[in-house]
């Protein structure tokens, strides 16, 4: 626990010094780090093809660092609020509620317990506004210590309430998913959806890709869709390892696994015994 608290206090500074660009995609060096020590202490076995998706994160992270666009220069928590009121971005954090007030009322009371798309839809499209409101408190907090004192304007504690709505509906809507379905269906495509809709408000808000040419874009996203590779290979690597029997099991919602038959997406059908006739 205490190697998390740390861990995320590191993540939660590094927003302050780079561009989320950059620090968002290299979450996925924990997925590495993981299956390292598992196969160190727990005595998992790591596939061959578990090995390779780690070579694959490394290379993909590899690519961004190297090509990651310069830190914009801000001097104070007002700039940030500027980036964050024009109209591009205003417009991305609309869609962004709506999305989420909709998926809430309509979808979730008929489709939450099925999909495992519906819950982590919630969890990355608040994930990307908490990211952003997490880098301007952080740029705040970082000025506040070199001697800008900015805890003195509204925009700074504007930025932490937006931080704390955001994280506690993404932590609500994500324990949510990992308790219906299984981790091992839910981490990779939170990964992917949430580093994906960071990145894009990233470079909305702060505009990551005014300063860089086509070939720098283009190999970031190269080295991004190798991470997502290797991510995914990961994950699938621990259902080779444990068995075919099993992989089934893991991508359909844990609540259902004992009570009935399924169909080919995952979806709970009633029971074989029902159907036949009394």
């Amino acid at each position: 626990m205490i190697t998390m608290i740390v861990g995320e206090i590191a993540n939660f500074a590094a927003y302050a010094f780079a561009p989320a660009i950059l620090v968002t995609p290299l979450g996925a060096l924990s997925i590495i780090i993981s299956a390292v020590l598992a196969h160190v202490m727990l005595q998992e076995k790591l596939h061959i093809f578990g090995v390779l998706g780690c070579v694959l994160c490394v290379v993909g992270s590899t690519s961004i660092v190297l090509h990651a666009p310069q830190e914009r220069e801000i001097e104070s928590v007002k700039e940030v609020w500027d980036l964050a009121t024009e109209p591009a971005f205003l417009l991305y954090a609309a869609i962004v509620i709506t999305a989420v007030i909709v998926i809430i009322i309509r979808v979730i009371p008929h489709y939450g317990q099925t999909h495992v798309m519906v819950y982590i839809s919630v969890c990355s499209l608040m994930g990307s506004l908490s990211v952003m409101s997490v880098k301007a408190l952080g740029i705040a907090l970082k000025l506040t210590f070199s001697g800008m004192n900015q805890l003195l304007y509204p925009q700074t504690w504007t930025f932490t309430l937006v931080v704390l709505a955001c994280v506690i509906t993404q932590i609500n809507y994500l324990n949510k998913a990992l308790d219906t379905f299984n981790t091992v269906v839910v981490s990779p495509i939170y990964y992917v959806m949430f580093t994906t809709l960071t990145i894009l408000a990233s470079v909305i808000m702060f505009k990551d890709w005014d300063g860089q040419n086509a070939s720098q874009i283009v190999t970031e996203i190269c080295g991004f869709v190798t991470i997502l590779s290797g991510t995914f290979l990961l994950h699938k690597t621990k259902d080779m390892v444990e068995g075919s029997s099993q992989s089934l099991s893991l991508r359909l919602p844990k609540h259902e696994e004992e009570d009935g038959v399924l169909d080919h997406e995952g979806i709970p059908l009633r029971r074989l015994d029902s159907l036949r006739p009394k």
